[in-house]
């Protein structure tokens, strides 16, 4: 079982300080009102294609 996508753990998830539309992804070039993994899921029906996990920091 494939674990569901987490937007605050991709690299290409950004937060875009507007109001209307507070998050984005740069992958896909888009900004949204929700999530932009959910946003995916409701239009598409699958998970995010364009998910890559951040890198763990070094201490």
């Amino acid at each position: 079982m494939k674990k569901e996508t987490n937007c605050w753990q991709c690299v290409y998830f950004r937060i875009t300080h507007e109001t209307k539309r507070p998050y984005g992804c740069h992958a896909m070039g888009f900004k949204s009102k929700i999530l932009p993994c959910y946003e995916v899921s409701k239009i598409d029906g699958n998970q995010c294609r364009s998910f890559t996990a951040k890198e763990a920091k070094k201490d």
